[in-house]
């Protein structure tokens, strides 16, 4: 661990991190899905649509995903989940070949990473609450991108 940290430079560089409670469009104990998550709707010019995970239902929050795990990203149009004809670009963007016609639903499922830091630059560790199998507490802080 202390490796990591120092190769990290404290809190000086970023690391993907995977939320155990928080890293897949789907509920809990779910596969990810084409229809988790709605992207947006077809305009018939469009052709970006950023992956984002929505929070509630009284009070909604929209939280953009950056970093998607490769190979899990699943995209629907219409509610029918497409195989090819789009394709995963930069900072979690979903890419179509063609715009999806006007009024069509863009949605996807996706597991994805968290882009974190370390919230100190020092970590204070102590062998003997290692051997007694205790972990310390590691603060990280979310880093947003554009």
């Amino acid at each position: 661990m202390t490796a990591f940290f120092r190769a990290r430079r404290g809190r000086a560089f970023a690391f993907r991190f995977r939320d155990p409670f928080d890293f897949a469009s789907s509920p809990p104990g779910q596969a990810a899905g084409p229809l988790d998550e709605r992207l947006g709707t077809g305009d018939g010019t469009r052709t970006a649509f950023p992956l984002v995970k929505h929070y509630g239902e009284s009070a909604p929050q929209t939280r953009r995903i950056t970093r998607p795990v490769a190979g899990t990203v699943r995209v629907a149009l219409g509610g029918v989940e497409m195989t090819s004809g789009w394709a995963l670009g930069a900072l979690g963007e979903v890419q179509f070949e063609e715009a999806p016609p006007v009024g069509a639903a863009v949605t996807a499922g996706f597991e994805f990473d968290v882009p974190v830091r370390f919230g100190d630059d020092q970590l204070s560790v102590s062998l003997a609450g290692f051997r007694a199998g205790e972990i310390p507490s590691i603060p990280l802080v979310e880093v947003r991108e554009a």
